[in-house]
């Protein structure tokens, strides 16, 4: 799902974005030969996704630099724990650190959100994602998923059939048979493709069941009719619930005895998680400033602003040392 190739269109499309003709700061503040060790380290606990990405982002910006990461993807990690260690030429350190935190923020924010709702359950019901993704980025997003112990639903429009109540519409709306066409499908489709179809309310499911199909999502039901679902339904099709799902009513749901619950909030409003990215640089920086000065040692605390899913900023911090080489 999240192949090679997937990751180097992002993150160069990414950099482009960030630094279409260089990084100016970096060009005329940063010396060229400066070179920059680094950690990246939680601020809180979390489920860790996205390591080959963050990886990958440095790597791409400049080859020179190497990236150790400490924790594997689906890992879960404590405030403070060091995820990875980057070096080498600090500009292309400095170039590729937003970019690398973008991604590895937000993918295990996801992974931390899916770990809360597996844990939910218990092990009772899978948990399932949606196509509710960011454009572009779904292989990104549903990896993570899985990195929290989810399962990833159908990846796009090419890989099974999903009647939604749309789809219904249109063909009752023409004077179609919802049976008929099921079975009609059926006919078509390969014996490996299934057939998913979504209902909202509970005289809808015998039409679906003697059309054969292989999952009934019981779309926004109550918890009742969920139950009532469930014993309509019975072993004859997997039943999945989805719609008004959070960390509140998935327990609930749960108990109703469906066997997956799928849920958007996964993916379209997640909370990325708070991760920083802590520099220490030492090489020559003893040089002309562009004014006549000579700098000679610098000290500041950089502000990384991470960006939750509303876009606000929170409270990457890192603190930057750089010190002259010796004579």
């Amino acid at each position: 799902m999240l192949t090679t190739t997937t990751i180097d269109a992002a993150l160069r499309q990414a950099l482009d974005e960030d630094a279409p003709w260089g990084d100016i700061t970096g060009e005329v503040f940063v010396p060229a030969d400066a070179q920059a060790t680094a950690e990246l380290r939680a601020r809180e606990d979390g489920v860790l996704a996205g390591g080959e990405v963050f990886a990958r982002a440095f790597t791409l910006t400049e080859p020179a630099v190497a990236v150790e990461v400490l924790a594997g993807d689906g890992e879960r990690f404590s405030a403070g724990q060091v995820l990875a260690t980057v070096s080498g030429p600090a500009r292309g350190v400095l170039r590729a650190e937003r970019i690398a935190l973008n991604f590895t923020q937000r993918m295990s924010g996801i992974a931390t959100l899916t770990r809360a709702f597996v844990d939910a359950v218990d092990g009772r019901t899978r948990i399932a994602d949606t196509r509710k993704t960011t454009p572009g980025l779904r292989a990104f997003e549903k990896h993570a998923v899985v990195c929290g112990g989810g399962s990833s639903h159908r990846f796009g429009l090419s890989d099974a059939v999903m009647v939604k109540d749309n789809h219904l519409g249109v063909l009752t709306g023409a004077g179609g048979d919802v049976t008929a066409a099921l079975l009609a499908a059926r006919e078509r489709l390969g014996h490996t493709t299934m057939i998913e179809v979504e209902v909202d309310r509970l005289e809808q499911i015998p039409a679906v069941l003697d059309g054969g199909a292989d999952i009934i999502m019981l779309d926004n039901f109550s918890l009742p009719d969920l139950r009532r679902g469930v014993a309509l339904i019975g072993d004859r099709a997997i039943i999945e619930a989805s719609g008004n799902v959070s960390l509140e009513t998935v327990t609930e749901i749960a108990d109703t005895g469906v066997d997956v619950i799928s849920s958007g909030a996964l993916t379209h409003s997640v909370r990325a998680i708070d991760l920083g990215l802590d520099l220490v640089l030492s090489e020559a920086t003893e040089r002309s400033h562009p004014a006549g000065g000579a700098v000679t040692a610098v000290g500041e605390h950089v502000h990384q602003g991470g960006a939750d899913a509303s876009g606000d900023a929170h409270g990457d911090t890192a603190a930057a040392e750089i010190r002259p080489a010796a004579d």
